[in-house]
């Protein structure tokens, strides 16, 4: 798509003529919310901010509230250089403990998601660390996430009970689930580190040392919580 060469490339004239195809497209079939999403981006893009604006507005009128791109529209909407970012995909689940978590509701909070399975050695070897992690920054503006690639339900469930895996858990069901497939996962564990604004950081396979990532976007996410605090 011309729209992910000029992301690669850097180049306006790409995403012109990116724009001029959707145009087209567009006037062909004007109820196309993924194509008009996409022109909002490539508009962003080319900073023209007000089209951009417009093209997300039209958006959100047609996708149903629970849709993550819908959410992610009215994060550009408010922000149109995040549309401009290499933001991580958007999307929304729900967690064994019965949590619906949107990548957008996080607004404000580091994330890490990580990839793993029950039949995955390295994954296991890596979960001392995970959950090392999870009890150094509890409390703090850190969400983690362990997205797993089991398909077997119940095993999955009987390993994370028993391995005292207390903080958010999700089950994709293998490399072709809805969750691997945005993040393009092809070889676990992974791991991706996002920052308060939704933007992807880093991406790490095996037990990568991540701390010293995760405590700068901590530290973020607290003074981004700071300046939001209404001053008494």
């Amino acid at each position: 798509m011309l729209k992910d060469q000029g992301l690669e490339k850097h180049k306006d004239e790409i995403f012109a003529r990116a724009h001029e195809e959707m145009t087209k497209a567009l006037a062909a079939v004007a109820n196309f919310p993924d194509a008009i999403y996409v022109d909002g981006q490539i508009l962003a893009h080319l900073r023209q901010d007000d089209a951009a604006k417009k093209q997300f507005e039209q958006f959100v009128k047609m996708r149903p509230e629970d849709d993550p791109n819908r959410q992610r529209a009215l994060r550009y909407i408010s922000e149109p250089e995040l549309a401009r970012a290499r933001m991580a995909p958007p999307f929304s689940i729900t967690t064994t403990d019965g949590q619906r978590v949107s990548l957008d509701d996080l607004k404000g909070k580091a994330v890490l998601i990580d990839f793993w399975a029950t039949w995955c050695a390295p994954c296991r070897e890596a979960l001392p660390h995970m959950r090392e992690i999870a009890k150094k920054f509890q409390g703090q503006p850190l969400v983690l996430l362990s997205v797993s690639l089991d398909e077997d339900e119940q095993k999955w469930k009987d390993f994370v009970a028993k391995n005292g895996m207390t903080w958010l858990q999700y089950r994709d069901g293998g490399f072709k689930g809805p969750i691997a497939t945005l993040f393009a996962v092809r070889a676990i564990p992974q791991t991706f580190t996002i920052d308060a604004d939704g933007v992807l950081q880093d991406q790490h396979i095996g037990d990568a040392a991540i701390e010293g990532k995760l405590k700068k976007l901590v530290g973020r996410a607290r003074e981004l919580q700071a300046a939001e605090t209404p001053k008494q």
